[in-house]
């Protein structure tokens, strides 16, 4: 139907570009304030405790064979890296026959430090995932890879890496100030 001189056309507007920003808002402030919690509790950031994680799994390993393991480049592994020997998490020691290798190591501090943390979203995510029907699961991944272009972030470093909260609900975390409170856009 066309509107004569001076009507308003109706259109039916919908909300999926709100409710997908909303969506998408979220998930990143649920992230940034639980690696809140998680740095002043621990000291660690998500992409820190994932990596020793993947330590305390794979036990001593080149800082290369770490990056591979975790999806990250060795530009970002060695800053990682330099933060947690900084730390006293984790040590660095060359090679005795090839002074150019160095192998990474979870230090006691490290270890002990480990076995107290939360674990990350991935464990609690992946587990919910496989709940999911084979379509669902196609169709989520699809869909995301889909947003990942539309952001133009193809390109980025992306180990699977989100932080969460405590799986173990007696630890007590800090509470970051405004979670909890519905996200702005």
């Amino acid at each position: 139907m066309v509107p004569r001189q001076g009507e308003a056309l109706e259109v039916h507007v919908t909300n999926y570009e709100e409710d997908i920003l909303r969506s998408l808002r979220r998930i990143t402030r649920a992230i940034d304030l639980y690696s809140r919690q998680l740095a002043a509790r621990y000291g660690l950031t998500g992409p820190q405790l994932v990596c020793m994680r993947a330590l305390e799994a794979l036990g001593p390993s080149t800082p290369s064979t770490l990056a591979r393991h975790v999806d990250l480049s060795q530009a970002t592994m060695t800053g990682i890296l330099d933060r947690l020997e900084q730390n006293g998490l984790v040590r660095r020691e060359r090679n005795q026959d090839d002074r150019r290798r160095v192998t990474v190591s979870l230090t006691e501090s490290g270890a002990g430090l480990l076995g107290r943390a939360p674990s990350a979203l991935q464990e609690t995510f992946v587990k919910r995932l496989a709940e999911l029907p084979d379509y669902e699961q196609q169709l989520m991944k699809a869909t995301l890879e889909k947003v990942v272009v539309m952001m133009g972030a193809e390109g980025l470093d992306a180990a699977p890496i989100l932080v969460h909260g405590p799986m173990d609900p007696d630890l007590d975390l800090p509470q970051v100030e405004g979670a909890g409170e519905s996200p702005e856009i």
